[in-house]
């Protein structure tokens, strides 16, 4: 075996580390083969919850886990991590405005990237799950100037499952038969879920989306209005946000990372938007097709946009380019 990978999860008494650190420690992400000492970051009053996580990884008597380190401290937490999984943010709360909940993950992002910057390997891969995690990665990423850019990204697997899924209920397919979805822009409700590139795996023959389909108003209207809505929809029923599903997305996104999309397929993850892409804005962290080989992601390129698609992905990038430049304003960036 090889020597143990650091993987640092901050919010790690809460819901979906709870179900997220069991799948990390038994190899469900790095590998059956890849040792794993974990750090866990929480706040203060958190702490005698996540002493009881703790209990549980220890009485899972996971052969991969070889050390867990629980701390309330950032340069302790973050020391020499090969992996740092951002999910711990500040939830928008009762009468709180949009900018003030950026304002307040601005501040808390700011500090995390900055002890990125001083602590973590100089290779550490980032994911910001803690939303808006678009912004918050952004603000990361500039507060660890020593960093690549490219070492960060922001969760939108979460509703790329969502809209796989809702692809394979409508053709009656498993959903790993459905290949090639694209999330557009940010983890919200400007998010576009586009399947003009999308296949299905029917009898062994790849045959396009729309043509499986066969009802091209559901998946230009209702199919994305229920991919971008459905936190919404999961809180109205649970009276609590994803978990289960979340922690999903997140091994899903860094086991791609970790391993390499699969030869002509592609995934999307939200990454620094350089030299336009498509059209969209420099300095973003914008969720595009991408694929990746040597822990290393690539923006698809070439595919062609019809006029709906560019429209819904320039709305979004809107709202990424107002979230940017109010956290930036807050933080003098």
């Amino acid at each position: 075996m090889s020597e143990p990978i650091r993987v640092l999860v901050t919010g790690a008494a809460g819901q979906i580390a709870y179900s997220l650190l069991y799948s990390i420690a038994k190899g469900d992400v790095f590998g059956n083969d890849q040792p794993i000492t974990l750090h866990l970051l929480d706040l203060p009053f958190m702490q005698q919850v996540l002493e009881g996580v703790v209990m549980e990884l220890e009485d899972c008597a996971l052969p991969l886990l070889r050390e867990i380190i629980v701390t309330v401290e950032e340069k302790v937490a973050f020391k020499d991590v090969d992996v740092a999984i951002l999910v711990g943010s500040m939830p928008r709360k009762e009468g709180m405005e949009r900018k003030d909940l950026l304002k307040a993950n601005a501040a808390i992002f700011k500090n995390q990237g900055a002890a990125l910057d001083q602590y973590a390997k100089k290779t550490v891969k980032v994911l910001v799950v803690g939303n808006p995690a678009n912004t918050n990665c952004l603000i990361a990423a500039k507060s660890a100037p020593s960093i690549p850019k490219e070492n960060f990204s922001c969760l939108t697997r979460l509703d790329l499952n969502r809209a796989r899924s809702q692809v394979a209920m409508r053709c009656s397919v498993p959903t790993t038969d459905v290949k090639n979805v694209i999330i557009w822009g940010n983890h919200s409700s400007t998010q576009y879920p586009d399947v003009h590139h999308c296949f299905i795996c029917l009898s062994g023959q790849e045959a396009a989306c729309f043509d499986v389909v066969k009802d091209d108003a559901w998946l230009k209207g209702e199919f994305i209005s229920i991919v971008q809505k459905r936190g919404a929809e999961v809180i109205k029923a649970r009276k609590l946000s994803s978990a289960m599903s979340a922690a999903k997305a997140i091994g899903d996104h860094m086991r791609d990372i970790w391993f390499g999309t699969a030869e002509g397929e592609f995934t999307s993850m939200g990454v620094y938007s350089t030299g336009n892409p498509y059209g969209i804005t420099d300095d973003l962290i914008y969720s595009f097709p991408v694929r990746i080989k040597n822990k290393s992601w690539e923006i698809v390129q070439g595919l062609t946009i019809t006029e709906f698609s560019k429209s819904k992905m320039d709305a979004t990038a809107l709202e990424l380019i107002d979230e940017r430049d109010t956290a930036v304003e807050f933080l003098e960036l």
